[in-house]
């Protein structure tokens, strides 16, 4: 039994003495490699559009340009009605956020427009992540908003309309009570709209 006491006792002395020297050991070694950005750099790399689409690009798009777009560019992942894809499905959904299979889609869940034209600019499509041209997003945001049955086949969007686009699920977010995440993340990002 002593010699049991004595083995828990050493082995906790050694875990302490390991959590203990852990945060030097994280530390990792520097190899000369690389360099800090520029502030233009980063500047560049800072592509994101908040909810309200401050920051959007001009440039314009309909629901009925953005369908070949979309059909050469994403239907290979996202099927081509955006439903029955490999990957992410993109479209229908309605209705089923409070059920016990929930579909999250564009048109179900997603909240702001500005923000989906932001994703599709920064992250599409996956194997060329960028490449669309600010035109070339408009016309698959608003065919994705079209096939979600939001906008019309001719509306134009754009840098004006796109943040006028009312999500059906705007209001399905809460704000974020807890007191240590500040004021500032307590108020809605977009001013609401009647």
């Amino acid at each position: 039994m002593f010699m049991y006491r004595g083995l828990v006792a050493a082995g906790a002395g050694l875990l302490v003495i390991a959590i203990t020297a852990l945060p030097c050991d994280a530390q990792l070694p520097t190899y000369g490699v690389g360099r800090t950005p520029t502030a233009e750099e980063t500047k560049a790399w800072d592509v994101t559009i908040p909810s309200d689409g401050t920051g959007l690009p001009a440039g314009s798009g309909t629901a009925a340009l953005g369908k070949a777009i979309y059909t050469e560019r994403c239907a290979s992942c996202h099927g081509p009605n955006g439903a029955d894809g490999k990957y992410d499905r993109l479209v229908g959904g309605r209705g089923t956020l409070a059920t016990d299979k929930p579909v999250l889609t564009i048109g179900s869940f997603w909240p702001y427009a500005p923000t989906l034209w932001s994703f599709i600019n920064r992250a599409k499509p996956v194997d060329e992540p960028g490449s669309l041209t600010a035109e070339q997003v408009y016309a698959i945001t608003a065919y994705l908003l079209h096939l979600n049955g939001i906008i019309g086949e001719h509306d134009v969007m754009d840098a004006r309309t796109l943040p006028q686009v009312r999500m059906p699920n705007r209001e399905g977010f809460v704000l974020d009570p807890r007191p240590d995440v500040g004021r500032a993340s307590r108020q809605p990002s977009a001013p609401r709209q009647r």
